[in-house]
């Protein structure tokens, strides 16, 4: 297995990006949600399992200050392989002009996440809009 990694969501088969999604227990996102998500992202990893989407990941960014990264995603056959590290490391990289990258993470992926260089921040908050499409984040 040779995973290449892309920074471009051109001729992304959207279908396969809601299995890889639906695959970890994300079943909110449909491929409309997906679309509109990775378009409205300014920086994009998508690794490559020859042409088969083994996973992604996704930044926001002011492009000096602040960036925040969003659905680090490895399909289930997939993990355990490095792949969501290559995806972390290629949205770095993209990245590296930065002060500091945020992470929302989903619970029980800390480990992964602090291996990746991430700790946690005394000041961080969120007010969720949308408790429906928030629930795992809320104590």
């Amino acid at each position: 297995m040779k995973i290449s990694l892309s920074s471009s969501i051109e001729n992304v088969e959207w279908s396969r990006m809601k299995e890889i999604y639906h695959s970890v227990g994300w079943k909110n996102h449909d491929d409309e949600k997906i679309k509109k998500v990775f378009q409205s992202s300014n920086v994009v990893a998508i690794a490559y399992d020859e042409d088969n989407i083994a996973g992604f990941g996704r930044a926001l960014s002011d492009g000096v200050f602040n960036a925040a990264i969003y659905d680090v995603v490895v399909d289930e056959q997939y993990q355990n392989k490095g792949i969501g590290q290559q995806i972390i490391e290629n949205l770095f990289a993209q990245l590296d002009d930065i002060s500091c990258v945020h992470l929302v993470s989903t619970s029980g992926n800390d480990e992964f996440y602090k291996r990746a260089g991430f700790r946690k921040m005394k000041t961080g908050m969120a007010r969720y809009l949308n408790r429906t499409l928030a629930e795992e984040y809320l104590e």
